[in-house]
């Protein structure tokens, strides 16, 4: 195992050394490479004929947005609706240890694959994006709950500021990012990217996206949130730190922040699910 680690290691800085390289002699050829890098998952693809088990009695339908299309699952229950956001390098089956708590409340679930994961189109994934398709499932759908975990669940987080008057009333988000410079810094440590190279991405998230790194923030959005939120993040998140959670909860005046331990960053756990039900439900009466 340490010998794998030391192998990884010698890779990502070896990588970073010539993109750092590139940076001074072909600064575009370095900027697209290093944003390649960041944006394409390198696994959570599958095809049709190799559809995860939990994902094979289910309803599906494949929506077109643009040039891309994208992939949903469907477990129908009754009249209330649920959409589940999965995360980076995984795909709508993440939701397998979830389903069968949110299917006590009888609810129609809707899980659906990211660009680039699962049977979804595309080779890159960006927030953006997967708040478009996102958008394009709830005005479908009708959902009136959303729940995000990880990456999704800041593409969650991101939907509801561009689009504050859907169908949905309530979110939750596990395992969330707030803040894109937070996981650019992070890329740039992991690779010992130079701060050119920083400049660089940043101008390159300017020209894509029309938004400075900065302003990407979940914590920001979140201000403008009126619908009531549950955050939980685990304080031994080694993929998304604990912080970033306690941004998005502090500035979301409807919400709840729950903190577990020892979860990861899967977040997984059933009576982290049971506090979901009660807050999703409880002010309903049993279902």
């Amino acid at each position: 195992m340490k010998i794998k680690k030391g192998i990884r290691f010698i890779t990502l800085k070896s990588v970073g050394s010539y993109i750092n390289f590139l940076s001074y002699v072909r600064p575009q050829r370095a900027t697209e490479l290093s944003y390649a890098l960041f944006s394409q998952p390198r696994i959570g693809r599958f095809k049709k004929e190799t559809l995860p088990k939990v994902l094979q009695n289910t309803e599906t339908e494949i929506f077109h947005h643009n040039e891309h299309h994208f992939q949903t699952y469907i477990w129908k229950g009754n009249e209330t609706k649920i959409l589940l956001v999965h995360g980076w390098e995984s795909n709508a089956s993440r939701w397998k240890k979830t389903l069968p708590h949110l299917q006590k409340s009888g609810s129609t679930i809707i899980a659906i694959d990211a660009p680039a994961h699962g049977q979804s189109s595309g080779k890159e994934f960006n927030v953006p994006l997967y708040a478009e398709f996102i958008n394009k499932a709830v005005e479908k759908y009708q959902p009136t709950i959303i729940i995000g975990h990880s990456i999704g669940g800041a593409a969650c987080v991101y939907h509801q500021y561009l689009f504050p008057n859907t169908s949905i009333n309530k979110m939750v988000i596990l395992g969330a990012p707030s803040d894109l410079k937070t996981l650019i810094d992070n890329y740039i440590s992991m690779l010992s990217l130079n701060t050119r190279m920083l400049s660089l991405l940043e101008g390159k998230f300017i020209n894509r996206f029309n938004f400075k790194l900065e302003e990407f923030s979940g914590q920001k959005f979140a201000s403008q949130f009126t619908i009531p939120g549950f955050i939980a993040h685990d304080t031994s998140d080694k993929i998304v730190a604990f912080e970033e959670g306690k941004k998005i909860a502090s500035n979301w005046k409807n919400s709840q922040f729950i903190e577990t331990s020892g979860l990861g960053h899967g977040m997984h756990d059933d009576e982290l699910y049971e506090k979901v039900i009660e807050f999703l439900f409880a002010s309903e009466g049993s279902k």
